[in-house]
């Protein structure tokens, strides 16, 4: 096994898919020579030529557009959005076209895009650059939509990714790019849409994806040392949703806490607080409780660390719960 950060185990996801089928090609702006802002296309243009890995201009609707006909004509295009607040000017085309074209056709035009998206704050980045869509993805029947938190499930989960015939976007946590850790790339990665317990416990479970995940595994850590016992799950996909360890592990501990960065109202925790409450009523102890971003456009990036949900409360939210 070799360590390495989240955005080189995305990288070698990358140049693996593109080693293992010739339609597979990389799009977006600054992907080729520069290899991305974040460099997590690197050397790819290189090795693959500027015909499969493509530095498009700066137009994020022409880019999705731009896939949607080579995905109907058999190639498998990965879009890279460079910032998440930068999917707006493409979303027309991914809620109206990418996410209707299979069901439209009956099955008949698979649509086998991958969109990347860069996603969450705590970079320190101007407006527009540290932004939590993804529930308006979810909302959209028709995408799947997954986040990695590791550099594991980023190598593997990219490759699985493009290998489906479904529209998926992959959001990245962009403040875990440089997050290293043992990547085993002759290993059997878990399904895309599983959800996975990362630390049993017994007194609270607390669910969260993407960035949350490290912020919740050092939130149990520091709650151990005062004889709490958290149960992280990180959901990895969110559309489908895989709740069946959740509803096993809240039968078993009676509480949950849901983290996430996004604005609180109309957020993913709030449908997860809702499916666990019509499935788990009988053995909750608490109400579901939700760590979240405020209803309120990111703040400037001096601003930041009040805005995203940290450690302190997670712990808060863990302490309402069980003194409830």
């Amino acid at each position: 096994m070799t360590a390495v950060t989240m955005g080189k185990a995305i990288n070698m996801g990358l140049r693996r898919a593109l080693e293992d089928a010739a339609k597979v090609l990389v799009m977006g702006e600054d992907v080729g020579k520069l290899g991305g802002v974040f460099r997590v296309t690197d050397g790819l243009q290189k090795d693959f030529g500027e015909e499969r890995v493509i530095d498009t201009p700066l137009a994020e609707s022409g880019i999705i557009g731009t896939a949607v006909g080579l995905a109907m004509r058999g190639y498998r295009p990965v879009c890279e959005i460079q910032f998440d607040g930068f999917v707006f000017p493409g979303f027309d085309q991914i809620v109206s076209q990418v996410a209707k074209l299979r069901y439209r056709s009956q099955g008949r035009v698979p649509m086998p895009i991958v969109i990347r998206i860069p996603f969450g704050g705590g970079i320190g980045a101007v407006e527009h650059h540290s932004e939590s869509p993804e529930a308006y993805f979810v909302h959209t029947a028709g995408l799947k939509v997954v986040s990695c938190s590791n550099p594991a499930d980023a190598y593997w989960m990219i490759q699985q990714a493009i290998r489906s015939d479904d529209p998926i976007v992959f959001f990245e946590p962009k403040r875990r790019y440089h997050d290293k850790a043992e990547v085993d790339v002759e290993a059997s990665p878990a399904p895309l849409h599983d959800a996975r317990v990362i630390r049993p416990g017994q007194h609270c479970t607390v669910v969260c994806w993407g960035p949350m995940v490290r912020t919740s595994l050092d939130a149990a850590t520091a709650a151990a040392e005062e004889g709490t016992e958290l149960e992280v799950i990180d959901l990895r996909s969110l559309s489908p949703m895989d709740l069946a360890p959740v509803y096993d592990s809240v039968q078993r501990t009676g509480r949950l806490v849901v983290v996430n960065e996004s604005p609180r109202t109309a957020g993913l925790p709030g449908e997860i607080a809702t499916l666990v409450t019509e499935r788990c009523f009988y053995h909750l102890e608490a109400p579901v409780l939700r760590v979240t971003g405020f209803d309120a456009p990111y703040p400037p990036a001096r601003a930041e660390d009040s805005f995203l949900p940290d450690l302190d409360r997670v712990l808060d939210a863990v302490d309402r719960s069980l003194a409830y």
